[in-house]
């Protein structure tokens, strides 16, 4: 591309810089870019500003709100993606940019990549957290449903219920399960059945599909009507074999919506089966207390026929008690007896002065009455007193011999 310029006839930057802007907008106005997201920031304009880069070279791009809001995912510093724009220069600074009309991940697919940023960012709020969960109550009367009224999945959840529980009632919540509008719709939905109250469980979901097909129940709107739900949920989103945010944020996952039906519904057989052990248990009870009571009035009623019977029977059993009593009290004394004495005993070998009773003495030393052990502690000539067992002798030391 050539520019039509006159050297001979200098021209102001500005418009220099119109003349080069014109002909990079005519020329690059429809160019398909690859790079890495560089520098991201969005203003409170709502705009998205950022760079693409490889490694040798980057360039300046711009999102505006009127096609980022759109955006399905959320871009990020570090993230590959491919963007379609036309290229323009931003006339004050003489820069040139390029103006993104579309951008998708590279490598991902958008959706995709929508999911695992939503799930991280939810979890980190806690909306996963397993003590959040309620449980659901054993057998539930009333059911919300939350669907699309002509779809096969109400029909579904319509028959098990019929066939398991019908004595359970319905309210049904029409939404929009697939389609821009049908996250609002849903969220509303569980919504309003909370308003409406006495709901024992609700039941959210759709039959099978696409990823594409199933992205209302991966939205952060659904996920935060689930959770601030004030009646248990059961997402239950056709398919078997991935899971969708509203599976992780629900309080319990069914992989088809009649298998949410079978678990708000106890089978009638089930119960039929566990009222008829339930009654066999009971009769067997029963049948025990019958008996024992039996018993116990055959006893009263011999007592009333024969009276004079019934008397002296008590009194054989009071002369009977009174005789094991004495045998018993006997036992008991004599054993004390025994004790005392053996205690008495030896309260009697540890009485200190009990050897004088047996020749020895204590003699202590005069006056301070020091207990003597050894010759030693006294000098010919000193006054000692001799301690018997019955009396004493005061004394005095004529001769001393070790031993």
């Amino acid at each position: 591309m050539q520019l039509d310029l006159d050297l001979k006839q200098p021209l102001t930057v500005s418009g220099l810089t119109r003349r080069i802007k014109g002909a990079l907008e005519e020329g690059f106005s429809d160019v398909w870019v690859v790079g890495e997201i560089t520098n991201l920031r969005t203003p409170s304009s709502g705009h998205i500003y950022f760079a693409l880069k490889d490694k040798d070279a980057q360039i300046r791009a711009v999102f505006f709100r009127s096609g980022s809001r759109y955006l399905k995912f959320r871009p990020e510093d570090g993230l590959e993606v491919i963007v379609r724009g036309s290229l323009s220069v931003y006339e004050p600074r003489g820069e040139y940019q390029i103006i993104v009309d579309y951008m998708e991940p590279k490598g991902i697919g958008t959706l995709q990549l929508a999911f695992i940023q939503l799930k991280d960012k939810l979890g980190r709020e806690g909306l996963f957290d397993p003590s959040h969960k309620r449980p659901l109550p054993p057998y539930p009367q009333r059911v919300g449903v939350v669907t699309s009224p002509t779809g096969a999945a109400f029909r579904d959840i319509l028959k098990v219920l019929q066939r398991r529980a019908p004595g359970v009632q319905v309210a049904l919540a029409p939404a929009s399960v697939q389609g821009e509008n049908a996250p609002a719709e849903i969220a509303q939905a569980i919504a309003d059945l909370n308003d409406l109250g006495r709901l024992d469980v609700i039941i959210a979901g759709r039959g099978g599909g696409s990823i594409e097909d199933l992205a209302a129940f991966n939205t952060e709107t659904v996920a935060r009507a689930i959770y601030k739900s004030r009646a248990p949920v059961i997402s239950a989103v056709g398919h078997e074999v991935d899971f969708t945010i509203a599976d992780f944020v629900a309080d319990l996952r069914a992989p088809t919506p009649s298998a949410a039906a079978e678990m708000v519904a106890e089978s009638e057989e089930h119960l039929k089966e566990r009222l008829t052990v339930s009654a066999g248990r009971l009769g067997y009870i029963m049948a025990g207390l019958l008996k024992s009571i039996r018993a116990s009035l055959d006893s009263e009623i011999r007592a009333l026929i024969d009276p004079v019977k019934a008397v002296r029977e008590h009194m054989l059993r009071l002369d009977d008690l009174a005789l094991r009593l004495g045998h018993d009290m006997a036992y008991v004394l004599k054993d004390g007896r025994t004790r005392l004495a053996m205690s008495a005993a030896r309260l009697a070998a540890l009485e200190p002065l009990a050897p004088l009773g047996r020749g020895f003495a204590l003699v202590y030393r005069l006056p301070e009455l020091a207990l003597l052990a050894s010759p030693a502690l006294v000098a010919v000539g000193d006054k000692v007193r001799v301690k018997l067992r019955r009396g004493e002798l005061d004394c005095r030391v004529e001769e001393k011999r070790d031993i």
